[in-house]
């Protein structure tokens, strides 16, 4: 009896099988979604940013689905991107297309980077000086987002605070300068009950990997500032001239943040964030990428009218500067990937920066400026902002991150910061001032083979 139920119901699967296989849905055969061609090749892209992996994957969907090309996204870890590509690219599935941070990263990955000089993707940047190019003037790198990143600010409390009795300024307009910056930012900490927030800055994320708001975002300023005194784009050594300005702002963000000093190392990004998206505070450091990072945390309480920017007021040159623009975001082509993947990678980066529903993520949900002829402008609040910022006159901060020697020198500064945040010493900041000047001179020469 037991075997004839079995063969009763392997008819019965086989027959439903057929039955489906056979289009019984219904659906318009000719409507089905592609299907996936192994001839096309595919493509496996290793992502560098966990903060727009969900947008990733809804591109890598719709571009098989459309093209039958399959198109596997990995996102590293955050702060572990170097580790997880030497991982992968040694493996049989290896990735075919990668990040590179600049001329530093060339450096490590060029045995593994396409000639991309003669591609649509290289043809169609609006400026081709971007590109990260190797000695024999070839095209290596590809940038495709230009971003920017300050202090984000939810206007909607600062007018709150600004209709207080005794608020130290009337509008944003007076907030034109560190100083005038740290007084109105201890004035609100002193009327925090009054405005409803626990802090006026979200939390200082010092959690290792969490950090790359301190170790690289606000670490490039004095750099920027060096180099600019210097009329140089690179050094083996750095001085650390503005080690007290650098000293002072983060300060400024730890002395008035959601969260005690000593909790800061066990601190991520995306607590930080959501600090600010349910209104705990005023303000955070971040960059025009944030606003999925504060649109889809629930309970979020911020409307999208008032979130502004301002520069990181650094007090070097308050007067001119404005917000930190640039890239250290460079795709390359995996040269040792078959001539099919090959081809599929580069057909699928250029339906990326050129369809309207690859750009409108690209540009929209993830808040990227894509730099290629042709591509949709970006609808990000942020970028607007930005653009408002460079038409008044003001300077747009450099990003240099791709001059920092080295991971490990990232590494060595965050793990000092957050020793400095848990024990405010002399100490401790000279542990900060080492990392920063010694660390560089090492790394340096440790990268150039010195």
């Amino acid at each position: 009896m037991k075997k004839k139920v079995v063969s009763l119901m392997l008819v019965l699967s086989m027959a439903a099988a057929m039955f489906a296989g056979c289009g019984s849905s219904g659906k318009d055969s000719s409507k089905d979604e592609a299907k996936k061609d192994d001839s096309k090749g595919s493509v496996y892209y290793l992502n560098f940013k966990p903060e727009v992996d969900k947008q990733w994957q809804k591109i890598a969907k719709a571009y098989t689905e459309k093209t039958g090309v399959e198109v596997k996204v990995v996102t590293a870890a955050s702060n572990q991107y170097e580790t997880t590509l030497k991982s992968e690219i040694a493996g049989s599935n290896a990735p075919t297309l990668f990040q590179i941070n600049g001329p530093v990263g060339y450096e490590s990955w060029k045995d593994y980077c396409l000639d991309l000089t003669d591609t649509d993707l290289y043809k169609n940047l609006t400026d081709q000086s971007l590109a990260v190019k190797g000695e024999d003037g070839k095209a290596y790198g590809i940038p495709y987002t230009v971003e920017t990143y300050g202090i984000i600010y939810n206007n909607a409390i600062m007018e709150k605070y600004f209709a207080l009795d005794g608020a130290v300024v009337k509008s944003m307009d007076e907030i034109n300068s560190y100083d005038k910056l740290k007084e109105v930012v201890e004035d609100m900490t002193a009327k925090k009950k009054d405005l409803g927030i626990d802090g006026v800055f979200a939390s200082t994320s010092l959690k290792p990997g969490e950090d790359w708001r301190w170790q690289t975002h606000l670490a490039n300023l004095p750099i920027y500032y060096e180099y600019k005194d210097n009329k140089v784009s690179n050094m083996d050594k750095i001085e650390f001239k503005y080690a007290e300005n650098y000293k002072n702002i983060l300060d400024l963000y730890m002395d008035n943040s959601v969260s005690e000093k000593g909790l800061l190392g066990s601190v991520d990004v995306a607590t930080s964030m959501a600090e600010f998206a349910l209104g705990q505070c005023a303000m955070v450091q971040n960059g025009n990428w944030a606003w999925s990072q504060i649109s889809e945390v629930d309970g979020n309480t911020v409307k999208a009218e008032d979130i502004k920017f301002m520069p990181i007021y650094f007090g070097v040159d308050d007067e001119n500067e404005g917000l930190a623009t640039g890239t250290e975001n460079y795709w390359c082509v995996n040269k040792n990937a078959s001539d099919e993947d090959v081809q599929a990678t580069l057909d699928f980066m250029n339906w990326c920066v050129t369809s309207d529903l690859g750009t409108k993520t690209m540009a929209d949900d993830m808040g990227f400026v894509i730099p290629f002829k042709g591509a949709q402008e970006s609808q990000n609040l942020f970028v607007k902002q930005d653009t408002e910022y460079t038409a008044a006159g003001k300077t747009p901060v450099s990003w240099n991150f791709t001059t920092m020697p080295s991971e490990e020198w990232k590494n060595g500064l965050g793990q000092a910061l957050t020793a400095y945040a848990a024990d405010e010493t002399d100490a401790n900041w000279d542990a900060v001032v080492s990392a920063f000047v010694d660390g560089w001179a090492t790394e340096y020469q440790l990268a150039n083979g010195q």
